[in-house]
């Protein structure tokens, strides 16, 4: 028992600051899975183009403040594919979701390479957003916590603000129901594009993140990053609730972060780090059910007490 307590502080804080960087990558979930009510898989795809994009400017000498803004960008393009493949072409959104994530290996591939194709850039001995933070003499970990403490403050703050104007409104209009906000005069198809835009694109700023804490970018990332999302958002928002809009982004944001310090316990315990995606599938699948089962047992409850 000792052994497993042995050390826990470093590998708690380093939880927290990678689950803080991957709560801009849920909050891009949110917005397609609860917002828009469409389950977008290009996700897969757009965090390994974001970090793909930063890692090769970075290497190339770009700032890394500028290749982060670049990373973001490119992570609204493949938004934007996915939305066109779905409201201009009219493929399902589940489908739209596998074409552009299909079509990302490759792209992410001669990214990161050039014509000759690479599948990983190491980021060892290169500059980082995370340098202004580790000058001023804070760990490597507590940098990555300070600046994805700012970077979800300033995100959520901007999602809150979004989601309030009108053209926010409309996509959560769409999202509700499609048929009532076309009858109101809103172009679904355009919310739904812009929606999907506004995800993507802090999922590849979350891949560009971190692929700068973790110093390096492989293809592979991308694998189970949705369900890595899913997981973190429903555990949020079952343990935390979502009474409230911005009850939601606070809940998802934490959910990101317990979903990491489980991880890194379950991992200190012994875990064989192939069987994560198992426990992962297992764990959201609880946290699916769970209010199923508290209704069940409500009903326990009452069946019993009704018979004393």
């Amino acid at each position: 028992m000792s052994s497993f307590f042995n050390g826990l502080g470093p590998i708690i804080l380093g939880a927290i600051s990678l689950g803080l960087l991957w709560a801009v990558m849920v909050m891009g979930v949110y917005l397609t899975y609860r917002i828009l009510d469409v389950a977008d898989l290009s996700v897969e795809g757009t965090i390994t183009l974001g970090a793909a994009v930063a890692a090769r400017l970075i290497t190339e000498g770009v700032n890394p403040w500028a290749a982060t803004l670049a990373a973001l960008v490119a992570g609204l393009l493949g938004g934007g594919i996915t939305g066109i493949l779905h409201t201009v072409l009219k493929i399902p959104a589940l489908l739209s979701g596998i074409l552009t994530m299909l079509a990302m290996w490759s792209i992410n591939l001669r990214v990161m390479g050039g014509s000759a194709g690479r599948s990983n850039i190491p980021l060892l001995k290169t500059e980082s957003v995370f340098d202004p933070f580790r000058n001023l003499g804070l760990s490597k970990n507590m940098s990555a916590l300070v600046l994805g403490l700012l970077v979800v403050l300033v995100v959520g703050v901007l999602i809150y603000w979004f989601f309030g104007t009108e053209i926010g409104s409309a996509i959560r209009a769409t999202g509700t129901n499609q048929q009532m906000a076309r009858a109101q005069g809103i172009n679904t198809g355009v919310m739904i594009t812009l929606g999907l835009v506004i995800s993507n694109g802090l999922v590849a700023l979350s891949g560009a993140l971190i692929a700068q804490s973790q110093s390096f970018t492989d293809i592979q990332m991308g694998v189970g990053s949705i369900v890595i999302g899913l997981a973190s958002l429903i555990i949020g928002e079952v343990i935390f609730g979502t009474k409230s809009f911005k009850r939601s982004l606070i809940s998802i944001t934490l959910g990101a972060v317990l979903y990491r310090i489980i991880i890194a316990l379950v991992l200190k315990a012994g875990m064989n780090t192939n069987d994560l995606k198992l426990f992962t599938a297992i764990t959201v699948a609880i946290f699916l059910a769970m209010p199923e089962i508290r209704t069940r047992v409500d009903r326990f409850r009452s069946r019993s007490k009704g018979g004393v």
